[in-house]
C-alpha cells in the first residue's frame, strides 16, 4: 500500500492543475445539487420491529387521512387570577381562537376546548389541539405565524397562552461557538506547523470536504429522507477528522523535507507513510459508523452513513488535494524545525535545542510505566463512575428551557390536568378477527381502567369499518418516569391475555412508548454493536501492527475513553454539573441514542490517534531500536502532531455545544471530553506505559498468523527499500566511473 499511495502522491503533486480541478468542480457539482434541491425536513422516525411501531403503521392504515405523523400543537390557555375559563368572555376568545386557527391552509382539525373535555377540573386551564397534515419541519413558516399570531390575539383578552407540540420545531442552529471551534483549530494549526499557509491547508482542504459532504446530503435530503440533524453532524465529524488527516500528511511532508527530500518526493513520502496511517484510521471511522446499521433504526442508519461518507471524502482529499496544494504552495511550506519570518523564523538559536516535549514525556513514561498507567486507569475509572447512574430517554417539551413557550405550556398542561397528561398513551385494539369487537374494546378499556398509575381512560373510538379503535390512556406520572414505563409494560401483559381469550390484538403506541421501545432496542443492540465494530476494527488493527496485544490494548483503552465521557455527559447533562457553563438550562435523563452513537463515533477516533502514533513507534521498531527507544522515538516525531489533532478536534467539537438542538449540544460535549480522555490520557499515557511493561511481546504474532496476514506496509518498509536500492546504483555508478 505504501509504494502505491507514494505513487498517489507524486502524481497529485506533478499534476496538480487536474487534481484540484477536480475536486474544485466536484464541490461545484454537489453545490449546484444542494441549491436545487428542497430543503431537508425532519427525517420520518420509525422503530422496525416494535409494538409502538406496529400500533403507528396500523393506524395508519385502519384510520386513514387522520394524518397520524402530522404535526401537532396544543395551544394552552390560563385565565387571570379569580376567574375560569368557562366564563364568557374567556370561552369567547378560546372560540375565536379555534377558528382563526381552523382556517389554516395545513390544518386538519382543531378541537374545540369546550366539546372535547379540554377544560381543567378547576376550570382554570384549557387547551386547543392542532393538527396539522405534514409533519413539523415540512410546515410552512406561514403556518407557524399563524399559530403564534392566533395566540398573540388570545393574549389581548387578558389570557396567558403558550404552545406546545412539534409544530413550532425548527432547523437547529450550531451558533457562533462553532466559528470559535474553526478559529482555536487555526491558531493550533499554525503553532503546529509554523506557517500560516501550511496552517491554512488543512483548514482549506477540511472545508472543502465537508462541503462536498453536507451539499452532497442537502441535494439527497429529500429523496433519501435524511432529517436537518443528519447533516449537521457529518459537518462535526467531517470537519474534525478532515483537518487531522490532512495535518498528519502535511507535517509529515515537512519531515521528508527536513531529511533532505525534493519536494516531489517529500509529498510522496508523507502520502506513502503518513497516508497509509490516513487510509486505515478513516476505515476504522467507517466501520463504526456504517456499524450503526446494525441497530436497525433508520434515522441512526442515515446519520452514520453519511457521516461515513464525508469522513472518506477527508481522506481521498488528504491523499490528493494535500499533495497538489503543497506543489502550489512550493517553498512557502517550510521543512520541520522552520518557522515563516513573520513568526519568528531565521533568528539564530542562542542555545543548543533541546528534546521536544514528546521526547521527554515519552522518556518519563518509559521510567515509570506501572504508576503512570495505574493513574490514568484510576483517573478514568472515577470519571466513569457517573455512568452507573445513566437514565435514558428521549426529549420532550418538558426537556426545553423554562423561557421557551413550549416548556411553559408543558408546566400549565401538567398543573391542570396532572403531569402524566403530558405523555398520554394510545392503544390500538385490532379487533378484526373478532365476532364481537364491540365487546373486545370495552373488555379492553375496562382492563386498562383496573390498573395501577391511571388517571383517565377514554371511551374507545372506532374506525368506519368498526373492527379497530383507539383509547386514550392518562398516565399518573410524568412522561419520562419509571411508573409510566411499568404502565406501559402492564397494559401489554393485559393485551396479551386479551389476545388468549378473544383473538384481538392490544398494542400501545404514542410518544411516551415510542420513547420506551427506542430505548429499549437500543440496549439490545449495543452488545452486538459492540462485538461487530470492535471485532472487525480489532481484525483490522491486526493487520496494520501485525500483533495482537497492541490492539487488544488498543480495544480496552476506548472502552476506558467511553465510560468515562458517558460519566462525565451523566454528571453535566443528567446531575446538572457545570451545567450554567456549558448552558444546560435543564437537567434529565439523557437521549436514548446518545451511549451507541457514542460508541461508534469514539471508537472510531480512538483508533484514528492509536494509528497515527503507534504505527511511528512500530516504524521504529522495524527499523531496528530496542521497544523503549522505539516508544521514545515515535513520541518525538508524532506527540506534537497528535497533541495538535486532538485539541483541534476538541475544539470543533466544542463548537457544537452551542447549538440550539439538545440532540447535537449533548454529542458535542460528549465527542469532546471523549477525545481529551482518549486523546491525553489514554494514547499519551496508557498506550506508551503498556508498551514498555510488554517490551518486544507487545508485537508477538503467531507465525502461522503472520504468514496468513497480508502485507499493507503502513511503516514504509517498502520506500525504505527504494532507498537501499537507489543508494546502490549510486554507488555501482561510482565504482564504474572510478
Amino acid at each position: 500500500m505504501a509504494t502505491f499511495l507514494y505513487r498517489l502522491g507524486r502524481f497529485s503533486f506533478r499534476k496538480r492543475h487536474f487534481v484540484a480541478l477536480f475536486w474544485v468542480a466536484l464541490l461545484a457539482l454537489a453545490g449546484a445539487g444542494a441549491a436545487g434541491a428542497p430543503a431537508a425536513g425532519n427525517s420520518s422516525f420509525s422503530i422496525p420491529g416494535t409494538e409502538a411501531q406496529k400500533a403507528f403503521d396500523l393506524l395508519d392504515e385502519r384510520f386513514p387521512g387522520t394524518s397520524a405523523d402530522g404535526a401537532t400543537a396544543r395551544v394552552v390557555f390560563k385565565a387571570p387570577d379569580g376567574q375560569k375559563m368557562t366564563d364568557p368572555g374567556n370561552k369567547a376568545a378560546v372560540q375565536e381562537t379555534v377558528e382563526e386557527l381552523s382556517g389554516g391552509s395545513e390544518v386538519v382539525q382543531v378541537s374545540d376546548p369546550y366539546q372535547g373535555g379540554g377544560v381543567s377540573r378547576d376550570g382554570s386551564i384549557a387547551y386547543a389541539s392542532v393538527t396539522y397534515e405534514v409533519s413539523g419541519m415540512e410546515l410552512e413558516e406561514s403556518s407557524r405565524e399563524a399559530l403564534k399570531a392566533a395566540a398573540e390575539d388570545a393574549r389581548e383578552s387578558g389570557l396567558t397562552v403558550e404552545i406546545g407540540g412539534d409544530a413550532l420545531q425548527a432547523v437547529p442552529e450550531t451558533g457562533s461557538a462553532e466559528i470559535i471551534g474553526i478559529g482555536v483549530a487555526a491558531v493550533v494549526l499554525v503553532i503546529t506547523l509554523g506557517s500560516l499557509l501550511a496552517a491554512g491547508l488543512p483548514l482549506l482542504t477540511a472545508i472543502v470536504g465537508v462541503g462536498i459532504g453536507v451539499a452532497s446530503i442537502t441535494a439527497l435530503a429529500s429523496t433519501l429522507d435524511l432529517g436537518s440533524t443528519t447533516s449537521i453532524l457529518a459537518s462535526m465529524i467531517g470537519l474534525a477528522v478532515g483537518i487531522d488527516y490532512a495535518l498528519f500528511v502535511v507535517s509529515r511532508y515537512r519531515a521528508e523535507l527536513a531529511e533532505g527530500r525534493t519536494r516531489e518526493e517529500a509529498a510522496g513520502r508523507a502520502v506513502g507513510t503518513a497516508g497509509s496511517a490516513v487510509v486505515f484510521a478513516g476505515l476504522t471511522v467507517v466501520i463504526a459508523l456504517v456499524g450503526l446499521s446494525v441497530v436497525n433504526i433508520p434515522m441512526l442508519t442515515k446519520m452514520g452513513i453519511a457521516a461515513a461518507g464525508t469522513v472518506a471524502v477527508a481522506v481521498l482529499i488528504a491523499l490528493t488535494l494535500i499533495p497538489a496544494l503543497l506543489g502550489y504552495a512550493g517553498r512557502r511550506v517550510r521543512p520541520a524545525g522552520e518557522k515563516s519570518k513573520l513568526l519568528g523564523g531565521g533568528r539564530a538559536k542562542d542555545k543548543a535545542e533541546r528534546p521536544n516535549m514528546g521526547t521527554r514525556w515519552a522518556s518519563f513514561v518509559v521510567r515509570r510505566p506501572l504508576a503512570v498507567l495505574l493513574l490514568g486507569v484510576v483517573g478514568l475509572g472515577a470519571a466513569a463512575v457517573p455512568a452507573g447512574s445513566l437514565e435514558l430517554g428521549l426529549p420532550d417539551d418538558g426537556s426545553q428551557p423554562t423561557s421557551t413557550t413550549q416548556r411553559r405550556a408543558y408546566d400549565l398542561l401538567s398543573e391542570g390536568f396532572g403531569p402524566g397528561f403530558n405523555g398520554p398513551l394510545v392503544v390500538v385494539v385490532d379487533a378484526e378477527g373478532s365476532d364481537d369487537p364491540q365487546a373486545v374494546f370495552k373488555q379492553a378499556g375496562d382492563e386498562i381502567k383496573a390498573l395501577d398509575n391511571v388517571v383517565n381512560v377514554a371511551p374507545a373510538a372506532p374506525n368506519k369499518a368498526g373492527d379497530t379503535a383507539t383509547i386514550a390512556v392518562i398516565p399518573d406520572a410524568k412522561p419520562s418516569s419509571v411508573a409510566t414505563e411499568d404502565l406501559v409494560h402492564d397494559i401489554r401483559a393485559a393485551g396479551a391475555d386479551i389476545k388468549d381469550g378473544t383473538g384481538a390484538d392490544v398494542l400501545v403506541t404514542g410518544a411516551t412508548a415510542m420513547n420506551i421501545d427506542v430505548s429499549q432496542k437500543l440496549n439490545d443492540a449495543l452488545v452486538p454493536y459492540l462485538v461487530l465494530v470492535v471485532g472487525l476494527a480489532f481484525l483490522l488493527l491486526i493487520v496494520v501492527f501485525r500483533s495482537i496485544l497492541v490492539p487488544l490494548k488498543a480495544a480496552l483503552g476506548f472502552l476506558l475513553s467511553v465510560l468515562a465521557a458517558l460519566g462525565a455527559v451523566v454528571a453535566v447533562y443528567q446531575w446538572g454539573w457545570l451545567s450554567g457553563l456549558m448552558g444546560v438550562e435543564e437537567t434529565g435523563p439523557i437521549m436514548s441514542m446518545m451511549p451507541i452513537f457514542m460508541v461508534g463515533v469514539v471508537f472510531g477516533l480512538a483508533m484514528d490517534y492509536e494509528v497515527f502514533l503507534v504505527t511511528r513507534i512500530r516504524e521504529a521498531h522495524v527499523h531496528g531500536e530496542k521497544p523503549a527507544q522505539a516508544v521514545v522515538t515515535g513520541f518525538r516525531y508524532s506527540a506534537r502532531v497528535v497533541t495538535a489533532a486532538a485539541i483541534i478536534m476538541i475544539a470543533v467539537f466544542s463548537g457544537f455545544i452551542g447549538s440550539s438542538d439538545s440532540m447535537v449540544k449533548m454529542i458535542g460535549f460528549g465527542l469532546a471530553t471523549a477525545v481529551l480522555f482518549d486523546a491525553f490520557v489514554v494514547r499519551m499515557a496508557i498506550v506508551p506505559a503498556v508498551l514498555a511493561l510488554l517490551g518486544d511481546r507487545a508485537w508477538w504474532l503467531p507465525k502461522w498468523l503472520d504468514r496468513a496476514l497480508p502485507n499493507v506496509d503502513v511503516e514504509g518498509e517498502s520506500l525504505a527499500a527504494l532507498d537501499r536500492a537507489a543508494d546502490k546504483d549510486d554507488e555501482d555508478k561510482e565504482l564504474v566511473r572510478a
